[in-house]
């Protein structure tokens, strides 16, 4: 029975997202099956009416089974009817190893006429082919299926415009971990293996961007090809990156993956464009690879890119603004305030006629002029500054700095090139954590938010105290934020609820609304960061202003959001509120005749 949007789905069941049929919420379910349907169909272009999930197609067990015994999670047919004749791909979601995995998807294969297996648990999968050779019937690994509409022979064979756009990465990165964390050559630990990853990554990107639309990508490969060919091209390839960067990249960077392990990463990314990526694909690697365990301790969780880019479109920042990001990890802030800017500029260069090589000169120059980064961790802002090299084609403005620490400590290179009162646009989500304190009292002593604060009981008044022993970063950094941003400038951050509601924390709200008009608060749901964090969040957004031009009473936007686009275990989901608060924003500013240009910039 088909389940209609209006029937109410009981504890425990969900949709299947092929036929709509209503099936228990087991881990496989959601994990696995639901997963790689709608990668079938949104990755792979396969439409809907070639696949079977519920009820479940069944195969024969044994030649003589009549009766067709075995039921298989996914089948993918080469046309509406679903006949064994017209079967062509078997995927198998069952929650066994890779060998025990193997084995059975293997005897799906032998007695039904599909040529093509997929098995997937959601923590790792592989693609096999089936060949029938004088009355035998073998099975060879293959670095991906083919897309909807290609043979087999055509996998690999991509020319740049071929490439699509893809709504998440997680699942194949998690997929491509567990592969080299069991398989992979001189690379076993994860920081070792996401240096790695990377890398790969920054050859796609690299391959993508310089790549015409009707030439063939070098990141690739085909069904038959050598894997040391493919380590040849690869490794060439890396090679240009790190000419064509030679300020991001040391001269002894490398790709020392063996060639297996090569061959299985391109495979698992050689469909997909990238850069157009609805997601950080750069945070969701590095994020998937050192996880919770190694950066968590230090405060430091990857915005979703959902929230990343609404906040980048409610403050808007154009060509005339500067942007930075404090804490800006891989780089999520700065790459997407990059391209919104870029956006417009395109834009614009429509109306004015402009050349495509002026356009480009333009965006060139705003990515080296106009976007800033800084990150404490050295991996991270190496990280940063490649990605946006790669992307603006430019020297990046990405900085190793400590941004808590006293500007004239910094190396000079960095003083030149980030200053306070300078920035008209702030995007941030800065570590916090009572575990990771900032202490030392001349690093604190540039702090008002650093002393102990004690409220009158009668006036409500707060008043300022001695030095604190140490301060949570998060503290500090809405202070050093503030003192980054010029007279007019706005800024956008997430910080843990108790900013916003703990009675104990009043006077942060009382500092922040003396040195700036709140404009926006914005609830997210718990399920935002997880699973790498429980902690509650909110975005602050605020203008800089002077005292006398802050009014005492004015509206400001708040809002819910009660979906963010996945679950606790950072399952993706259809259901995502975040998507339309930026346009709900700017409603709520023309209602309210309210705008940050009023105030400059």
């Amino acid at each position: 029975m088909i389940t209609t949007e209006t029937e109410e789905l009981k504890d425990g069941y969900i949709l299947d997202y092929i036929s709509g049929e209503k099936v228990k919420a087991t881990p496989e379910e959601i994990e696995a099956v639901q997963v790689f349907s709608k990668i079938l169909v949104e990755d792979y272009n396969y439409p809907k009416s070639q696949i079977q999930t519920r009820p479940q197609y069944r195969v024969k067990i044994r030649p003589s089974d009549v009766k067709k015994e075995y039921p298989i999670d996914i089948a993918i047919f080469n046309a509406t009817e679903h006949t064994e004749d017209n079967i062509q791909i078997i995927v198998e979601c069952k929650k066994k190893n890779r060998k025990d995995g193997r084995s059975q998807l293997e005897d799906y294969l032998r007695f039904s006429k599909a040529n093509l297996g997929v098995w997937f648990n959601g923590e790792e999968r592989f693609f096999i082919r089936k060949i029938e050779k004088n009355g035998n019937v073998i099975f060879n690994e293959i670095p991906n299926i083919p897309k909807f509409g290609q043979r087999i022979e055509d996998i690999g064979l991509f020319k740049r415009k071929d490439l699509k756009p893809t709504h998440n990465l997680k699942s194949t990165f998690k997929a491509i971990r567990n592969h080299l964390a069991a398989n992979a050559v001189a690379a076993t630990r994860d920081e070792a293996l996401a240096q790695q990853l990377i890398n790969l990554i920054f050859c796609k990107i690299y391959d993508e961007k310089w790549t015409k639309p009707n030439d063939m990508v070098q990141f690739r490969v085909g069904i038959d090809e050598n894997p040391q060919e493919v380590q040849k091209r690869i490794l060439e390839l890396f090679e240009s990156v790190k000419y064509k960067y030679k300020e991001v990249f040391e001269q002894n960077d490398s790709i020392s993956l063996d060639a297996n392990s090569i061959v299985y990463i391109v495979g698992e990314l050689q469909n997909y464009c990238v850069i157009e990526a609805e997601r950080d694909v750069i945070a969701d690697a590095f994020e998937t690879f050192i996880g919770h365990a190694l950066k968590g301790g230090q405060g430091q969780f990857f915005t979703p890119r959902n929230v990343v880019k609404m906040m980048v479109d409610i403050l808007n920042p154009d060509e005339n603004d500067t942007v930075l990001d404090p804490a800006c990890g891989s780089g999520g802030f700065i790459i997407e305030a990059l391209r919104h800017i870029w956006n417009q500029l395109e834009e614009k260069a429509k109306e004015l006629k402009m050349s495509g090589e002026n356009l480009r000169e333009e965006q060139i120059d705003r990515a080296n002029t106009c976007i800033r980064g800084i990150d404490k961790d050295s991996f991270l802002a190496k990280i940063a500054k490649a990605y946006m090299a790669i992307m603006g084609d430019g020297k990046s403005g990405v900085v190793n700095e400590d941004s808590l620490e006293q500007l004239e400590n910094w190396k000079t290179i960095s003083k030149t090139k980030i200053h306070l009162n300078d920035f008209s646009v702030i995007l941030t989500n800065p570590p916090f954590g009572s575990k990771i304190p900032v202490s030392g009292a001349t690093k604190l002593a540039q702090y008002e938010l650093a002393h102990k604060w004690k409220q009158d009981k009668k006036t409500g008044d707060w008043e300022k105290g001695k030095l604190a022993d140490k301060e949570a970063p998060q503290i500090l950094f809405i202070e050093r934020c503030l003192q980054f941003l010029r007279v007019g400038g706005r800024m956008a951050v997430v910080l843990p609820d108790g900013i916003f509601g703990n009675n104990k924390l009043g006077y942060i709200r009382r500092f922040i609304m003396k040195q700036a008009r709140i404009v926006a608060v914005i609830d997210i749901p718990l399920e935002t960061f997880m699973p790498n964090t429980g902690t509650k969040t909110s975005i602050l957004i605020v203008q800089k202003l002077p005292p006398d031009q802050i009014p005492e009473d004015y509206p400001v936007f708040m809002c819910v959001a009660e979906t963010c686009g996945h679950d606790r275990r950072g399952n993706i989901k259809e259901e995502d509120d975040i998507s339309e608060i930026a346009t709900e924003f700017k409603k709520w500013a023309k209602e309210h005749n309210f705008s940050f240009t009023k105030n400059g910039k």
